[in-house]
C-alpha cells in the first residue's frame, strides 16, 4: 500500500525490491539479519486483486467465484510460491490482528487446509496473546487470552503454544489458570512481559524451554543455540558511558512509530560507539509558531531531520536546518530533511528567497527540488514512487565515501522529487557540494566548513541493524559524541 498515512499505520518500510510494507517488516530484519522481499506481505487486497483478475480472463470458466474455495486458494497459493521459492527450514506465517477479525478469517482457514496437507510433526500453531493488568485491580485477568483460543478452535486451529504478552509477569497460578482453559500443556503457556530492551526477549523465552518444546513439538535436534551476539547488544545497552541527545525534528510526532527505523538507525550506531541514545523529537509546525522556540536545539549533540510528504511543518523543519548549520551542530538529513537542506542553502547563502520545492510551493520561481522527469506523467499515486534499492556512485575522497569506506553503494528510497539539475552548477560553491550520484540524480550533499553537515536522498536507516550499523547514522553519531565531549570538558573547566 503505498499511500499509507504514517498517522494511521506508522512508517512504511521499504524493502530492496521497492516494498512498501508495514513496519513490522523492520523489525524482522533488524532482528534477524534476513531481506525481506515486498512478496512476503500478503494482505487481503492484493488477494481479492487477483481474484477479480483472473476472473475477468476467464480462468475460472464461469463458475461462481465465492471465498471458499477461490480466495483461500490464492492463499495458499501465494504461501507455496514463497516457499518454493525461498525453500527455507522453516516457514514463519504470521496472521495478523485479533483472533475474531473478520479479515483474517479467510487466512485462518487456508492455514488450516495447508496443515492438513502436511504430516502432523511438520507444522505447531503458536497464540500469542495479551493479558491484561489491570492496575485499579491488582491481577492479570484471563478471560481474552480464553476468548482467544475458543475463537482459534472455531477457525478449526488448536494452539500448541502460547506466548502471553503483559506488562508485568504473570504468575504461576495465571499461567496455569490459562493452561487449564485452553487445554494446553503447562510448560507450554509461556511469559512475556514488558523488558527493558527487546533483546531481552528471545532470552526469556529459552530460559522458559522454549528451545526443547520445539525440539519436541516438530521432531527436531538443534545444535546448543549460540546467544553471544545478542548478549553482546545487551552489555553494550547496559554499560553505556552515556547518553546522547539527538534531536529530530519532524512533523509526526505524535506517533513516534512514525520514526520507528530512524529511532533504531541512531540507537544502533549509538550502542556501536559505547553510548545510549535519548531522542528528542521536535513538533516542527510548533516552531514555525514560535521561531525563537528552535532554540531548544542548543541542548542537543545532533540533529537529524526525518523524511516526510506535503508542506506541513516543513518551514520548521527548514528552521531547525539553518540552526544546525549556523551553530555547527552536527546534522543529517535523510530523503526530505535532505530537499530541505538544498532549500535552507539556497535561501540563505545564495540569496535566492524564493527557493523551495515545487512540491511544497509550485510557483516558486527557484525550484531548486523539483518533480524527477519520470514521475511528471504518473497519476496513480499509490507504489508509483522511486522505490527500493538503487546503486550509487560516491565521489572519491568526499566525506561520504569515507564513512562508507567505498566509492560504490546501495541504498533504498522512497520519494517523488529531486535536485533540479539546472541548480547544480550554483549550489556547489565550495563549501556545498553534491558527492554521490545516481546516474544525473543527486545522491548526497555535504558541506565542507561545519563539523559533519550530510544529507542524502534515500533512506539508509532501512538497512541498519544493531550489529551493523549504517556508516552515515554512524557519522553522526560520531560528530554528536565529540560534541557531548567538548562541552563536558568546557563544563568542568
Amino acid at each position: 500500500a503505498g499511500t499509507m498515512s504514517p498517522f494511521e499505520h506508522g512508517e512504511t518500510f521499504v524493502t530492496n525490491d521497492g516494498g512498501e510494507l508495514d513496519e513490522d517488516f523492520g523489525h524482522y530484519e533488524r532482528f534477524l539479519g534476513i531481506e525481506m522481499n515486498r512478496d512476503q506481505n500478503i494482505t487481503t487486497g492484493q488477494i481479492y486483486y487477483s481474484v477479480i483478475n483472473k476472473e475477468r480472463k476467464g480462468e475460472y470458466l464461469g463458475k461462481t467465484v465465492q471465498v471458499v474455495p477461490h480466495v483461500i486458494d490464492e492463499i495458499i497459493l501465494r504461501l507455496q510460491k514463497l516457499e518454493n521459492q525461498h525453500e527455507p527450514d522453516f516457514m514463519l506465517i504470521e496472521v495478523g490482528g485479533t483472533i475474531g477479525d473478520i479479515e483474517g478469517q479467510p487466512f485462518l482457514e487456508a492455514i488450516r487446509q495447508l496443515i492438513r496437507q502436511r504430516p502432523e510433526s511438520d507444522s505447531l500453531i503458536v497464540l500469542v496473546t495479551y493479558v491484561p493488568f489491570p492496575f485499579h485491580l491488582q491481577e492479570h485477568k484471563t478471560k481474552p487470552s480464553q476468548h482467544a483460543v475458543r475463537e482459534l478452535r472455531a477457525a478449526g486451529l488448536v494452539a500448541n503454544l502460547i506466548v502471553c504478552r503483559s506488562e508485568k509477569a504473570i504468575d504461576i497460578k495465571t499461567l496455569a489458570k490459562i493452561s487449564f482453559f485452553s487445554d494446553v500443556s503447562e510448560n507450554a503457556v509461556l511469559n512475556l512481559p514488558d523488558l527493558d530492551t527487546v533483546f531481552k526477549a528471545p532470552l526469556h523465552l529459552n530460559q522458559q524451554g522454549l528451545g526443547d518444546l520445539l525440539e519436541k513439538m516438530l521432531h527436531l535436534r538443534f545444535e546448543n543455540p549460540k546467544w553471544r551476539e545478542v548478549e553482546e547488544i545487551i552489555d553494550r545497552i547496559s554499560s553505556a558511558k552515556g547518553k546522547l541527545i539527538i534531536g529530530v525534528p519532524g512533523k509526526y510526532t505524535d506517533g513516534l512509530d512514525s520514526y520507528i527505523s530512524v529511532n533504531e538507525a541512531l540507537k544502533h550506531a549509538a550502542w556501536q560507539e559505547g553510548w545510549g541514545v535519548d531522542l528528542l523529537h521536535i513538533a516542527t509546525e510548533e516552531l514555525e509558531a514560535n521561531r525563537s522556540a528552535v532554540s531548544i536545539l542548543d541542548k542537543v549533540d545532533g540533529v537529524l531531520v526525518p523524511g516526510g510528504f506535503g508542506d506541513r511543518g516543513t518551514e520548521g523543519k527548514i528552521l531547525s536546518i539553518k540552526y544546525a548549520r549556523e551553530n555547527k551542530i552536527p546534522f543529517l538529513g535523510i530523503c526530505l530533511g535532505f530537499q530541505l537542506a538544498v532549500v535552507e542553502y539556497a535561501r540563505s547563502i545564495l540569496g535566492l528567497k524564493d527557493a523551495s520545492s515545487t512540491e511544497i510551493n509550485a510557483t516558486t520561481s527557484h525550484p531548486v527540488i523539483d518533480l524527477q522527469p519520470d514521475q511528471v506523467d504518473v497519476t496513480d499515486k499509490g507504489g508509483t514512487m522511486r522505490l527500493g534499492s538503487y546503486h550509487i556512485m560516491l565521489e572519491p575522497d568526499s566525506i561520504i565515501q569515507r564513512l562508507y569506506g567505498r566509492t560504490e553503494i546501495h541504498e533504498r528510497h522512497r520519494h517523488r522529487y529531486e535536485v533540479n539539475p539546472d541548480y547544480f552548477d550554483k549550489l556547489q560553491d565550495g563549501n556545498l557540494s553534491f558527492s554521490g550520484f545516481y546516474n544525473n540524480l543527486v545522491e548526497t550533499l555535504e558541506l565542507d566548513q561545519h563539523p559533519f553537515f550530510i544529507g542524502v536522498q534515500y533512506h539508509p536507516e532501512f538497512k541498519s541493524n544493531p550489529w551493523n550499523p549504517t556508516p552515515t547514522y554512524l557519522g553522526l553519531i560520531r560528530a554528536a559524541i565529540d560534541r557531548a565531549e567538548n562541552k563536558s570538558r568546557e563544563s568542568n573547566v
